[in-house]
């Protein structure tokens, strides 16, 4: 059968199961808590960042490395640009903000082997964003940086598409999941405002995301009626574009149990682990060794598999908020 040419329709940016997937944060490019995690068999998520070299000015990935073998997901590492842009000023790559360009982060993250990719974000944690003016701006930003990949990938995929079957660009060039970003839960109505318009600009080229990525969320509170996470989700549910589902950027473990009843929730992810991990060893005076990670590691997956499992007396697909 003769390969069809040119550039692909309808690509879709994950694929997604039925149940909830919680995703462990692997703080680095490989070692012994990647080899734990594939171990164990938990999915992880992992930062750009670990895999920039500052001297170099570009991403290195492993020959080797523990990473490859599991099921990662990709994140643009928004909230460590943010804060290396606030200590150290204007950086050279994206909206002065990130040390990479849209080229080098595009072709690491489509190159990696990672399942899916997350756009570059500007996050709106207090810390960061310390206004209303501010958060404005980083939510226009996210926007305006996922309409610059699509613009980058789209050319790429045309340039491919003159040698390459269309499955084989689709297959090279995978498109990002788009992120919400904001504070309360007005903010991130007016994000998925945005991220609509810039992703309907590029269908039929795109399907419609199969996955959105929901930022700004890790240590938030749940229960705040304008600002917690249980008010942003209420603020989208309905609002998503039919077939997409979210993915939940550092959530608490606290929330699981509610999450899961959500069938438009797909997937979390947590470095919880570590940070507590790090709080135990201190209070009891012992080391922080790869060992204790490790173990923390699976006592909290543990914890979180048992949250997100169907039980007797769950009802799922109810309005959770309503």
């Amino acid at each position: 059968m003769k390969a069809h040419m040119g550039i692909p329709a309808g690509q879709r940016n994950a694929e997604v199961g039925g149940e909830l997937v919680m995703r462990v944060g692997i703080p680095h490019k490989g070692g012994k808590l990647a080899f734990h995690a594939f171990n164990e068999g938990f999915p992880a998520m992992v930062s750009a960042n670990a895999f920039w070299n500052p001297a170099a000015g570009g991403f290195q990935f492993p020959r080797a490395t523990d990473v490859s073998e599991l099921d990662f997901a990709m994140d643009s590492a928004g909230y460590t640009a943010m804060k290396m842009w606030q200590s150290k000023g204007q950086q050279r790559g994206m909206a002065g903000i990130f040390p990479w360009t849209y080229s080098q982060y595009i072709e690491f993250a489509t190159q990696s082997g990672a399942s899916w990719w997350s756009q570059p974000d500007l996050c709106c944690e207090p810390e960061i964003a310390h206004n209303q003016e501010e958060i404005d701006f980083r939510i226009n930003a996210t926007a305006t940086l996922l309409e610059g990949v699509l613009r980058i990938l789209y050319e790429w995929q045309n340039e491919l598409a003159r040698t390459c079957s269309s499955a084989v660009v689709a297959h090279m060039l995978k498109p990002p999941v788009p992120v919400l970003q904001g504070w309360s839960a007005g903010d991130y109505r007016r994000s998925l405002e945005l991220l609509n318009a810039v992703w309907e600009r590029w269908q039929p080229w795109l399907a419609t995301p199969a996955l959105i990525g929901v930022g700004s969320v890790c240590r938030r509170t749940l229960k705040h009626p304008t600002h917690g996470l249980f008010s942003v989700l209420s603020a989208l549910e309905g609002n998503l574009p039919t077939g997409s589902r979210l993915h939940l950027f550092g959530v608490k473990g606290a929330c699981l149990a509610e999450l899961k009843m959500l069938d438009w929730v797909a997937s979390a992810d947590s470095m919880a682990y570590d940070y507590g991990a790090r709080v135990k060893a201190h209070q009891t005076g012992i080391s922080n060794s790869i060992a204790h990670r490790s173990t923390e590691m699976s006592r909290w997956m543990s914890t979180a598999s048992d949250l997100v499992r169907p039980a007797a007396g769950d009802q799922f697909r109810l309005n959770l908020f309503g």
